[in-house]
């Protein structure tokens, strides 16, 4: 049977519905309300399954109202889900068949209705029509590539006139010369090519895949201007350089002048960590990991990558953004690294100004939409994203800026990178192929104009890209990998040929989207930029094996190539070739190409010009604290996961009030077992403005305040490795277009030898251009280095009566930083940090000294008294402020003050108050990043609710006491990501723990899961559901796919069984969110709610939420929290629906039996409903939830992400015990 039902939001939780009505708003469409329903259509199953199903899998009884039919007319647009990727009617069948694993042929298909009411005019229904519809349609490929010859005839022998038809009508990204040079090999070659084999050579040439700008050949260059004689001296060095290495006769380019200083460092001895490798996806060097309960060390690998997706993201912000940082984890993740450290940097024009360029999207909804996008995918995947930011400048409205760079590690005896030789087998693992990302490398590496902007992007996976990075983190299987790269641009055509020089692809075997199986061509198989796909080169004799260590991690693993010895590159399809050709020409990356070069001087004034003082003021020091590049993010950082990995040393905000914002990102390495102190910093510099007026100076600045970060954190600027990204206008044939990039090498060049530190990678990208419009000359350094827990430190003041010191930096008579002054300085900072003596550092950049020491003043309420009139407001780059526990003697350090209680900043007798100032501060990006709720700050306080329950604290001990560790159960569903921290936490407490990774590639394999996990609730103590999204939050919720497994017949039985045994049940953020819709929470049994029940539901703020918050327990009546009745912990939280929602009446019951278990309370340890301490809006600030028998336990906050040496810039933080007490009580 067929059936269709219309779920609609309750209006305390239609969010979307608020979102689309406010959004048609903007666009001053008239309407007094919108409603949006869901829509589903459920085909092939029996009456008695649908109606189980409702209630399990489609409709929460709290928020939702369910409709069976709906009597539609002109004021209703109805539109269906025609994606390549319908995961909300994927997880639904995967729920129906956990339910019913017999259920095998029911399908789904999802839409949306939408309700206008009071729409007056009748064209609007056609430009909401088309406005949300066109919403929907985001990340589906609309292009259609038809059955083309499969010859192009006389290609060979045509005329340069024809060969000019070819290039413009098939839209082709190469250029001339290139398509010249390709009939001049096929000429060669005797034959004609085929169409797969043109469009493959775009692809493969094009600049976003092989770099084409940057190794183009530079000749003529010349330098003028004020300057001309630095920039020769320098130049000249680098010529000098060059000979030392024998290369003096190699080509001069970008690549070249970016890469030697690592080539003659590395020659000198100086770069005694990096490693090369044939796989040249990211970064990697060497280095010692620490193990302190061993007292030994251990040889890791330590890669990182910075992926930009500018094209994308500008189209698709949502998309585009989101396969940014799954691009950057699968290029770690190739090299066999786990990533667990995230960084984003991005760049706009001013999201404030609604004024749109015709053929782009607002800047607004790009900045917000491209947060969303990142986030989701980063939060999903599980990679802790610890420092977020956004730059802010004119020429971003060219082109968005969109950055993911990330941090893996792996152990050295984990990898084997071997050249493969014939007979090798190649894998595809990951996810299956279908139509969406083609033509995006080309896309890319071109200049945006009206023709591109239907030009669909990837769609991304974090849900499959996690099962990759499980599946990689096991020696047993890296460990028979000989070569790897991962799908990105230009899918498996470009994937599998950078593998071998010699190989063979089997198109027809790469596995294709159900969907996709009867349309998909050849061609579109072999460019698809379908994400989550990875290739490896195995041994025959391994296959086997690799193919039952995925089918263990729930992921497919095909066999779809080889290796050959004949030097050449060939695809079949359907046993008929379609590509061929020698890999020594595809590799040439086209014609030979030569640009001039012209280096102008800077004419316009300095950013650092001293002769142009700014009068400091209250007024003017309030409203710069309110500049663009200057006001608080937190709004923006906070919807990006922190803590996830159970890795993170620096929250990205630190202090009592978490308003101090961290210099970058320091984690410590995700050893697999014991403790480490060793951890990885990573930072960034780059200045807008500073570029615009040199880019040879932007060049040698970054490098500095990437290294200046570094030091602020407690690591050695020394052990800094870095990677470059580059991202310019369209060079086109301009000399002083190519001129500003060579620039900016130029003075990079110049402060890695003289810093004797050099970069080791990097990511260009040299399409910023839209008509007139172009983007800043855009020059970052990315760095990472290593060091200890113990030394890392936090901006924020630390203590009254500490002293303030100012390190600043005088640019030499050029403005070229002092290198020398700079070292000495940084060194002894360093030395200082590692005595004990220093005990906080802050960059100055933007807004000057008075900013920075705002800065560091706003995480404590700690003030500060400043006798220093000089540089308050101005821009510096690579001068620090510095608190000290004592007196320092350091040569170039100024006393210039001392921190004190008061909550003011007395800046030579200027008072400005702190409260005021971080007002000013905060309020700038809340009409774009949703910092709170409008009317939020009005909400009463919340009153301290007394339990009256009948329960007393009470010794709890288990009545079935079994021999052995207390075994622990943890299972790992399609979108867990918090259980390797969850499975330490209990380790650490001397419990055994099991994990199943739940199956459901195959409809036998759901059942055989099921099985399992009924008998592992058998044979255990303890049960816990961890953290994460569980099939992405779909169908149209959270933990809907946990609620069907355990609604299973089987699993309902065992759980049942286990309770009665005293069993231990735990959840934790998803898993609460499991156990509250199974009805486990509050009932203490699996059974149907009803609209009295509780209920987890989406964040009041709208969005993804991750901070510290603290708890209050209220309640100990349960093994849990024994003992801590009353007891204040602060932990991490991270979620999009975890406010806690139950009517009045429910309320009063769960406090009246004691099973309300803890509250947000403020830092007077009172209730709060204000956003600072209650971010998701719970009502009566409700956390966490018990049974009435105490047993089971479901909470929000994440105790087992905190452990020792983690989360330094939280004062107060400690282990909240859970994990301990659960295996206390059955010893």
């Amino acid at each position: 049977m067929n059936f269709r039902i219309y779920i609609q939001k309750r209006s305390p939780f239609d969010i979307d519905s608020r979102k689309l009505y406010n959004e048609l708003k903007h666009m001053k469409i008239s309407l007094s309300n919108v409603v949006i329903y869901h829509i589903y259509d459920i085909l092939n199953i029996n009456e008695k399954l649908f109606l189980e199903s409702l209630s399990k899998v489609f409709v929460d009884p709290v928020t939702d109202i369910l409709h069976r039919n709906m009597h539609l007319n002109t004021s209703y647009i109805e539109y269906f889900t025609e994606k390549y990727d319908d995961d909300r009617a994927h997880a639904a069948i995967q729920c129906i068949k956990i339910i019913d694993p017999k259920s095998t042929k029911v399908s789904v298909k999802t839409g949306q209705l939408i309700k206008l009411i009071g729409m007056k005019k009748k064209q609007d229904f056609y430009k909401i029509k088309k406005y949300y519809i066109k919403s929907c349609l985001s990340g589906q490929n609309t292009q259609n590539h038809k059955n083309e010859d499969k010859i192009i005839n006389n290609f060979i022998n045509f005329s340069v006139e024809e060969i000019k038809k070819i290039h413009h009508k098939w839209n082709l990204s190469m250029n001339m010369n290139d398509l010249l040079f390709i009939q001049k090999y096929f000429s060669e070659e005797k034959r004609n090519p085929t169409p797969a084999e043109l469009r493959i050579f775009d692809v493969y040439w094009s600049d976003h895949c092989r770099h084409t700008t940057f190794f183009t050949t530079l000749k003529n260059i010349s330098f003028y201007g004020s300057l001309k004689q630095t920039y020769q001296n320098i130049f000249r060095k680098y010529l000098k350089d060059r000979d030392l290495i024998g290369r003096s006769k190699s080509p001069i380019n970008f690549m070249d002048l970016s890469s030697l200083p690592a080539k003659i460092l590395y020659k000198k001895g100086k770069l005694t960590n990096y490693v090369s490798s044939d796989e040249h996806n990211a970064c990697m060097i060497m280095i010692n990991v620490d193990f302190t309960d061993k007292n030994e060390k251990e040889k890791w690998y330590l890669l990182f990558k910075n992926e930009t997706h500018n094209h994308p993201t500008e189209i698709d912000p949502f998309g585009g953004a989101s396969t940014c940082i799954g691009g950057a984890i699968r290029d770690s993740l190739s090299g066999r690294a786990f990533v667990y450290q995230g960084l984003r940097l991005s760049g706009a024009a001013n999201p404030m100004n609604l004024k749109t360029i015709y053929g782009k999207l607002p800047q607004k909804k790009i900045c917000f939409e491209s947060a969303c996008g990142y986030s989701s995918y980063g939060n999903q995947i599980g990679l802790s994203t610890t420092h977020v930011h956004e730059i802010y400048h004119e020429g971003y409205r060219a082109k968005r800026m969109e950055i993911g760079m990330v941090v893996g590690a792996v152990p050295v005896d984990f990898v084997k990178q071997e050249k493969p030789k014939e007979g090798d087998v190649i894998l595809l693992i990951g996810g299956m192929t279908g139509k969406e990302g083609i033509g995006g490398a080309t896309d890319s590496s071109q200049e945006q104009d009206d023709n591109l902007k239907n030009y669909i992007q990837q769609k991304g996976n974090p849900i499959i890209e996690r099962k990759i990075q499980r599946l990689f983190r096991k020696k047993e299987v890296i460990s028979l990998i000989k070569k790897c790269n991962d799908f990105g641009a230009g899918g498996a055509a470009v994937a599998i040929s950078e593998l071998s020089d010699s190989l063979i692809l089997y198109l027809d075997k790469i596995p294709i989207k159900d969907k996709e199986t009867k349309n998909i061509k050849d061609i579109e198989i072999a460019l698809s930029e379908s994400q989550e796909r990875m290739a490896v080169i195995l041994d025959p004799k391994d296959v086997k094996k690799f193919i039952s260590f995925s089918r263990e991690e729930n992921i497919m693993s095909v066999p779809i190539g080889e290796i050959t010895d004949n030097k050449r590159i060939i695809f079949y399809y359907r046993k008929k070739e379609i590509f061929n050709v020698k890999s020594s020409f595809l590799n040439t990356k086209g014609s030979h190409k030569e640009k001039a070069v012209r280096v102008n001087s800077p004419i316009s004034v300095s950013p650092f010009n001293k002769s142009k003082k700014i009068i400091f003021s209250k007024k003017t020091f309030l409203n710069t604290l309110s500049e663009l590049n200057i006001a608080s993010q937190k709004s923006l950082v906070e919807m990006f996961d922190s803590t996830v990995g159970g890795t993170t040393v620096l929250m990205p905000f630190g202090g009592r009030y978490q308003m101090t914002p961290s210099e970058g990102s320091v984690q410590k390495i995700p050893v697999l077992k014991g403790n480490t102190n060793t951890v990885s910093l990573a930072s960034w510099g780059f200045h807008p403005e500073v570029s615009i007026w040199s880019p040879f100076h932007g060049g040698a600045y970054a490098i500095v305040e990437c290294i200046s970060k570094i030091v602020s954190m407690g690591g050695n600027y020394r052990n800094t490795y870095f990677s470059f990204q580059e991202y310019y206008q369209k060079l086109d044939n301009d000399s002083e277009n190519w001129g500003k990039p060579f620039s900016a090498l130029l003075g990079a060049y110049h402060a890695q030898m003289s810093l004797e530190l050099a970069s080791i990678g990097g990511k260009d990208s040299m399409s910023g251009t839209y008509k007139n419009l172009h983007v800043p000359p855009t020059f970052i350094a990315f760095g990472v280095s290593t060091g200890l827990c113990f030394n890392i430190i936090s901006p924020e003041f630390k203590k009254e009566g500490n002293k303030i010191y100012l390190y600043y930096h005088n640019p030499l008579d050029n403005e070229m930083p002092d290198f020398n002054s700079i070292k000495k300085a940084y060194d002894q900072i360093y030395e200082g940090i590692c005595s004990g003596k220093i005990v906080s550092v802050k960059t100055v950049k933007d807004g000057g000294i008075s900013v920075a020491i705002a800065n560091m003043s706003f995480g404590n309420r700690l003030g500060a008294v400043i006798d220093y009139n000089d540089h308050l407001l101005e821009t510096n780059i690579g001068s620090l402020i510095i608190e000290s526990s004592s007196s320092i003697s350091y040569n170039n350090f100024i006393p210039i003050g001392e921190v004190i209680s008061y909550k003011y900043l007395n800046f030579n007798g200027i008072f400005i108050d702190i409260d005021e100032s971080i007002k000013n501060w905060l309020k700038t990006f809340y009409p774009i990043f949703s910092y709170t709720n409008e009317g939020e700050n009005k909400i009463p306080k919340v009153e301290n609710i007394k339990q009256e329950g009948k329960h007393n604290s009470m010794i709890w001990k288990c009545k079935f006491k079994k021999k052995g560790k207390p075994r622990v159960f943890i299972p790992i569903f399609p979108g867990t990501n918090s259980e390797l921290e969850s499975v330490r936490a209990f380790e650490k407490e001397g419990s055994t723990v099991n994990t199943l990774v739940f199956k459901n590639l195959y409809d036998k394999d759901i059942m055989e899961s099921i099985y399992h996990f009924q008998k592992y609730i058998e044979t255990v103590q303890i049960f816990m559901l961890c953290g994460g999204f569980s099939a992405g939050d779909e169908p149209d919720g959270s933990a809907k796919f946990i609620v069907s497994i355990l609604h299973n017949p089987y699993i309902q039985d065992a759980i049942k069984h286990f309770l009665d045994q005293d069993g231990l049940i735990l959840g934790i953020c998803n898993g609460f969110q499991g156990l509250i819709k199974s009805g486990l929470l509050p009932y203490g049994k699996i059974c149907f709610r009803n609209h009295n029940s509780p209920t987890l539901t989406y964040n009041k703020i709208e969005k993804h939420i991750s901070q510290c918050v603290h708890i209050k327990v209220i309640s100990d009546h349960s093994p849990w929290l024994n003992g801590m009745k009353n007891k204040i912990y602060t932990l991490p939280i991270s979620h999009s629906e975890g406010r806690f929602y139950a009517n009045k009446e429910t309320i009063n019951i769960l406090f009246n039996r004691g099973q309300i278990a803890a509250q947000y309370v403020d830092l007077k340890g009172e209730p709060s409903l204000k956003r600072s301490y209650n971010p998701n809006g719970s009502v009566e600030a409700v956390e966490g939830l018990l049974s009435e028998d105490g047993k089971i336990y479901g909470r929000m906050t994440h105790p087992e992400r905190y452990d020792h040496g983690l989360l330094k810039n939280i004062p107060n933080i400690r282990k909240h015990s859970i994990f301990k007490n659960a295996v206390q009580y059955f010893l």
